[in-house]
């Protein structure tokens, strides 16, 4: 569908912050007529990823207050997802979480394994409301997120908060896994605003 083309070269970064997006010029790129490409642009606004403009939709700039926004919803939810995880988890759910969670020792695919990981604890919820939610915010965060923002250092804290979370819900202690998760989110919210201001030097957080 196109929906899904569209939005996956939008998180990709194919599209500059800031230049339109034109029904016409989409449609004669993805090859198909004016209509879904339509369909999908509204469907991306409704996302959060893009925003009106003069000329059509461009994709959101996003600001340091943007990104508190988002980390503040997102916190409370994967709280609650790790929460959730460690009292409804299967015993697939946590084969799973520890296979992606051996796939992230390798610091060449550790970022898009760490995201996979999140997403699998997510599902070990078992709450389609609060899956659906945190999709939704943490494409919002990787449209503001053009670089990679962990160093070396970041990856092996990452690493060692996700063990710790992974053995809270191994052990069914949902008190602990809320605590972990809302420090480990806390700490990558932190990570992005630096980021942010590397970027944006003029800004104030």
């Amino acid at each position: 569908m196109i929906y899904e083309r569209l939005r996956e070269d939008v998180l990709a970064g194919r599209f500059p912050s800031g230049a339109p997006l034109l029904e016409t010029v989409l449609a004669a790129q993805y090859g198909v007529s004016r209509t879904p490409v339509r369909e999908a642009l509204t469907r991306l606004a409704q996302d959060g990823l893009l925003k009106r403009a003069a000329r059509g939709y461009e994709v959101r700039a996003g600001t340091p207050e943007d990104v508190l926004e988002i980390y503040e919803a997102r916190i409370a939810l994967e709280g609650q997802a790790a929460a959730s995880a460690a009292e409804r988890r299967t015993d697939l759910d946590l084969v799973r979480l520890r296979h992606l969670h051996e796939e992230a020792s390798d610091p060449a695919t550790a970022r898009e394994a760490n995201s996979r990981w999140h997403r699998a604890l997510w599902q070990a919820a078992h709450n389609a409301t609060i899956e659906a939610l945190l999709t939704r915010l943490t494409a919002q965060l990787r449209i503001y997120d053009r670089t990679p923002h962990e160093t070396p250092e970041d990856l092996a804290h990452t690493r060692t908060e996700h063990t710790a979370l992974l053995d809270a819900i191994a052990a069914r202690d949902p008190a602990t896994a809320r605590t972990t998760a809302t420090h480990h989110l806390t700490r990558s919210r932190d990570l992005r605003l630096q980021s942010f201001a590397r970027e944006l030097p003029d800004q104030h957080l």
